[in-house]
């Protein structure tokens, strides 16, 4: 489902996606951790990769891919996973869910969100 309207909100991190019934506001960090690049997803069931130290995460740029998706280029480098409008709206709807799987998963990995270390310009 395609959203209406796309704001980016960079001081604050987060992309609002108005649709018809609902607006939601993600995260960089919970789009980031939840890329759909093989580099995070893996390349086949159970091989993706438990993303850590990405709570400081921002967005870069985000780029239209045609008329069914965006690409989006975190401050981390990560900019391979091109997000499309359904798998937008799925992180969006189940936000809530998806969040607690990957903090469960974290904790299980005795793994932070906290980076372990922090760039200087």
């Amino acid at each position: 489902m395609q959203p209406l309207e796309i704001k980016v909100h960079r001081k604050s991190a987060l992309l609002e996606l108005r649709y018809a019934v609902d607006t939601f506001s993600l995260s960089a960090e919970y789009l980031r951790v939840h890329s759909p690049s093989a580099e995070v997803q893996g390349h086949g069931p159970g091989q993706s990769v438990l993303q850590t130290g990405k709570k400081l995460v921002s967005f870069k740029d985000i780029i239209p891919q045609g008329h069914y998706a965006i690409r989006i280029e975190f401050s981390d480098g990560h900019d391979s996973g091109i997000f499309s409008w359904d798998y937008l709206y799925d992180l969006a709807a189940h936000e809530r869910d998806y969040w607690q799987v990957y903090i469960d998963r974290l904790s299980a990995a005795n793994a932070s969100r906290e980076p372990l270390f922090i760039a200087l310009n």
